[in-house]
């Protein structure tokens, strides 16, 4: 781990959100196990409490890249990323810590952890996915597909989060890891003929392999790297979708491992996005959230017939609803049309949602981005940007 010397200069952050916070900007040192120094910035600009600080220049994770390889869409690459840091916040306060994409586990561990378990493996080495046995060249399907569905790849990522905090002595040191494992709730796989298989993994094999993982993977990072032999660690389990899915995945369980131990209890984690537009399970368990949207998607389409539909997605903790996301994908002809648009936009979403709606709703061309809108919660008026 690097040594960080951080020098006072007047550089914000801007990673969204509301009311900005200004603090201000010390010299510190990170402290780790390498003597190797750097200089560096710690961001005096805190946006919002929803957001970390983080040390610049940005370090980028020792294993970034492999997450695009092993996630299944990109709705799940940034809920799993943004999903670990926003569970985070429980045990490393925004306040008190500062964000570093994880320095610990490389691609090389990553890969070789995700890989499946052999009787050839060297002792000491860790592979989280269950070993197959090699079939016969002239293996019948039936007994190629019981071979894979006996033993699928639950594990398809790990993400790593460090989590800095600083000491009375103006010191940076780690303080916190987070890790998250993505598990698959489908099963992809493929014969010699390149015929394609799906399997449905059943929901209690997803929970079960899952903190079993987690437990080896808490215990050699505790055994393995002295950085993380005494800090807390917070590991959490998450559920891709289908690949096909207009939604991503979700958190289903977390632990934490307080400094120096292993993982003692699991805590459910009530989190599930739906898709409004189709999801038959969000009509009958938030049936007045998906009618709200309904008569906002009837209005939209009465008034502009270039539509090319009205997706909807609510994000729900704890069955509360935390954010509807709305994305409107439209053909537009004139900026004098954008800005007419946007003036119905507004007005529709102040008649036709509560107050109490964490709204965002984005309109798109074959452009890109044509209009953003956000209303939070007690908002008089939304906030509405007309791209140039």
């Amino acid at each position: 781990m690097k040594k960080w010397f951080v020098t006072l200069l007047g550089v914000g952050i801007f990673l969204g959100g509301c009311a900005p916070t200004i603090q201000k900007q010390d010299q510190v040192v990170d402290e780790g196990a390498e003597e190797q120094t750097q200089t560096g910035i710690i961001p005096s600009f805190q946006v919002s409490e929803e957001y970390y600080r983080v040390l610049l220049p940005y370090e980028p994770s020792a294993s970034r890249g492999a997450v695009v390889q092993n996630i299944n869409n990109t709705l799940n690459i940034e809920e799993f990323e943004t999903g670990l840091m926003r569970l985070s916040q429980e045990f490393y306060s925004t306040e008190d810590y500062y964000f570093r994409e994880g320095q610990l586990l490389d691609s090389d561990t990553i890969s070789s952890w995700l890989g499946r378990q052999s009787s050839e493996d060297e002792e000491g080495t860790l592979k989280l996915n269950p070993e197959i046995a090699p079939g016969p060249d002239q293996e019948e399907r039936p007994d190629f597909i019981k071979r894979h569905e006996d033993s699928p790849l639950y594990l398809s990522h790990i993400i790593e989060q460090n989590y800095l905090i600083k000491s009375r002595d103006d010191t940076v040191k780690l303080g916190g890891i987070s890790i998250g494992l993505a598990l698959n709730s489908v099963y992809y796989y493929r014969d010699s003929t390149y015929t394609y298989f799906e399997y449905a993994i059943p929901e209690s094999e997803i929970i079960e392999q899952g903190k079993k993982m987690a437990e080896k993977v808490v215990s050699t990072l505790r055994t393995q790297y002295a950085d993380a032999a005494d800090v807390p660690i917070f590991v959490a389990l998450y559920v891709q979708g289908e690949k096909s899915s207009t939604v991503p995945g979700n958190y289903f369980a977390s632990s934490f491992a307080d400094s120096g131990k292993g993982i003692s209890k699991w805590n459910d984690v009530e989190e599930k996005h739906y898709a409004f537009n189709i999801s038959s399970e969000a009509n009958e368990l938030y049936r007045e959230d998906v009618q709200y949207f309904n008569n906002f998607k009837d209005e939209i389409e009465n008034y502009f017939p270039n539509y090319n539909g009205v997706v909807g997605t609510g994000f729900y903790r704890d069955g509360q609803l935390s954010k509807l996301k709305i994305d409107i994908p439209i053909q537009f002809y004139g900026k004098a049309e954008l800005v007419g648009f946007a003036q119905y936009v507004t007005g529709t979403i102040m008649d036709q949602f509560p107050d109490f709606f964490n709204i965002e709703v984005n309109v798109t061309s074959v452009n890109g981005q044509e209009i953003l809108f956000i209303r939070e919660p007690g908002d008089k008026e939304p906030f509405v940007h007309i791209y140039e």
